[in-house]
């Protein structure tokens, strides 16, 4: 099946763009589960959250992108669908709807507390700000650490990426470089680019637009697959991942929602009744260094 990839065009099902594999025989088994998130850099776990939950906090969603008519007037939004030429939603932070009961139901599952918990053998901490996303037609997210963007407080942060429906590779699903956190070759990126943060360097966060910029200098393999409501993605700061574009006239809608361990540091612009955010990166008249000059004073 061919599928669009940042802004290049490859066949899923095949060594270029394979199969995640799911660990859902491991979920009672902490040392597994902990052996495979160090051997894969991430957890695919099928049906973790009851997907009627999620079924119900995206039909919350989409009524208020309709409210709100971040689009233009009409009530196409509330089936998912997009106007014709409609891009990506900013609607990230924490605000009414993060905050909605349906909705945090999701995002602060109760499924995803006790996963955590016996992941880190301590009760886990999540961010008060979450990263919601309406991704639209011929948008994707390009290659990256998460580390860039939240790396000043717990090294045991991992990231949860919560597709809110289902969702086929050609709508825009999350896809991992699978040893990007542990490969040898993956080493002078983790010692150059992962130790950026955007705010203290002003700096531009993606690596690239082209995955396949990442395995041809330095190996790993890029791996997707169909997400369904109620699945999750687990990963921690040095995973690199992306995500497929979307070429459907749908909205490809996920939070990614972060959890570390209670006792670790915490990184205070992603905490907080009203999480200021990002300090500097992205306001208005900072300038901000491209990522082909950080590139090039890096040798990578």
């Amino acid at each position: 099946m061919q599928v669009k990839f940042g802004k290049r065009t490859m066949v899923y099902g095949t060594d270029e763009l394979a199969e995640l594999r799911d660990a859902n025989d491991l979920l009672d088994d902490r040392a597994a589960l902990l052996a495979r998130l160090d051997e894969d850099g991430y957890l695919l776990l099928r049906d973790l959250i009851d997907r009627d939950a999620v079924l119900s906090a995206r039909q919350r969603i989409l009524q208020h992108m309709d409210e709100q008519q971040a689009l233009v007037p009409g009530r196409l939004v509330l089936e998912g669908a997009m106007p014709q030429g409609g891009r990506s939603v900013p609607m990230m932070g924490c605000n009414s709807i993060t905050q909605d009961a349906l909705v945090t139901r999701v995002l602060e599952a109760p499924e995803l507390f006790a996963l955590f918990e016996q992941l880190f053998a301590e009760p886990p901490l999540t961010f008060d700000y979450k990263w919601l996303r309406a991704v639209g037609n011929e948008q994707f997210t390009g290659a990256h650490y998460d580390v860039v963007y939240m790396g000043n407080g717990s090294k045991r942060l991992h990231t949860t990426w919560i597709p809110l429906g289902d969702i086929p590779v050609e709508q825009g699903t999350l896809a991992m470089c699978v040893g990007s956190h542990r490969d040898a070759r993956f080493e002078k990126l983790r010692q150059t680019y992962g130790k950026m943060d955007v705010d203290r360097d002003l700096i531009q966060g993606w690596f690239t637009e082209d995955p396949f910029d990442i395995t041809t200098r330095f190996g790993g393999q890029w791996q997707t697959t169909n997400f369904r409501a109620g699945d999750v993605m687990i990963f921690g700061m040095y995973a690199m991942h992306a995500s497929t574009t979307n070429t459907t006239d749908r909205f490809r809608l996920s939070c990614d929602v972060r959890y570390q361990p209670s006792s670790d540091p915490v990184d205070a612009r992603w905490c907080g009744r009203q999480p200021h955010g990002h300090l500097a990166w992205g306001n208005k008249g900072v300038k901000i260094k491209s990522m082909a000059d950080a590139r090039a004073e890096w040798g990578v």
